[in-house]
């Protein structure tokens, strides 16, 4: 099935810069002090040290919200004495919307983004042990009602293995609203529903029925009536939990600042 599209680093040609390519697969070293986002024009660039940063295809980084790319400098900023980019979600999903590395479009996107609702996590209900499927009904009903009112469809959850059925009039509905959000926006909408395996949820947490925290929570429901009823494996839980909450909350952040006005400094020009 279609998933979330990852850069592919050997299609970058000049990967090489800054050391960038060695990023993705070993680690490095930070290799600067000083991290300083400046404009360039209307569009806004960070700097390590004196250096310019650049995407693991060589290009230039660059955005045009001022705010995404502070939030950018940050993520370099809290690196410690190794860089772990893999853990750097904002920069990541940037990397991936400048260097389109997988050379897709919108339809590609939304197409793939679309597929989750054959997989999605609250529609998957599980009638063994009668209790969890209770926690199901209890948790998961009113989001999916909250869906099928909010989008105009009608989806239903399904007790087998089966993917839940949906009419190819309300997919296209789904489609048409997921093509009124930008490239870069397709990308942090598609990013977030990996993270938690679910259109529904992210969807939720964009339009703000529920936060990130929330949504995290509801897809790893069953898991935690496992480890409640099982126990856990020290400290493994928690650690995906944050992961997830993480990634689900970079998407949601990349998300915001691909759709509202751009903004930027304007430099003081003296008389």
């Amino acid at each position: 099935m279609f998933r979330f599209i990852k850069s592919v680093l050997p299609q970058c040609s000049s990967a090489n810069r800054l050391g960038l390519r060695d990023l993705h697969t070993v680690r490095k070293k930070r290799f600067y002090k000083n991290v300083s986002v400046v404009q360039n024009n209307s569009k806004f660039e960070i700097n390590l040290d004196n250096k310019k940063l650049k995407t693991p295809c060589g290009s230039t980084f660059q955005v045009n919200n001022e705010a995404l790319a502070h939030i950018v400098a940050n993520e370099w900023l809290s690196q410690d004495e190794e860089i772990f980019l893999n853990q750097m979600h904002v920069t990541g999903l940037c990397n991936t919307s400048i260097d389109n590395p997988g050379k897709v479009d919108n339809k590609i996107l939304v197409s793939s983004i679309l597929n989750f609702l054959n997989t999605d996590t609250v529609l998957f209900y599980a009638d063994d042990p009668p209790a969890l499927l209770e926690l199901q009904k209890l948790n998961w009903s009113p989001i999916i009602n909250w869906f099928n009112e909010r989008y105009g469809v009608n989806v239903e959850p399904t007790l087998d293995i089966s993917p839940p059925h949906v009419s190819q009039e309300h997919i296209e509905k789904l489609e048409k609203h997921l093509l009124s959000y930008n490239f870069e926006a397709l990308q942090g909408i598609s990013f977030g529903c990996d993270a938690i395996k679910s259109l529904i949820l992210t969807l939720a947490v964009i339009d703000r029925k529920l936060t990130v925290s929330q949504a995290v929570k509801l897809s790893r429901l069953e898991l935690e009536f496992q480890t409640e009823k099982w126990g856990s494996v020290e400290w493994a839980h928690d650690l995906e939990g944050h992961d997830t909450t993480s990634r689900l909350a970079a998407a949601n952040i990349f998300l915001y600042y691909n759709t509202v006005i751009n903004t930027k400094r304007e430099k003081n020009i003296q008389a």
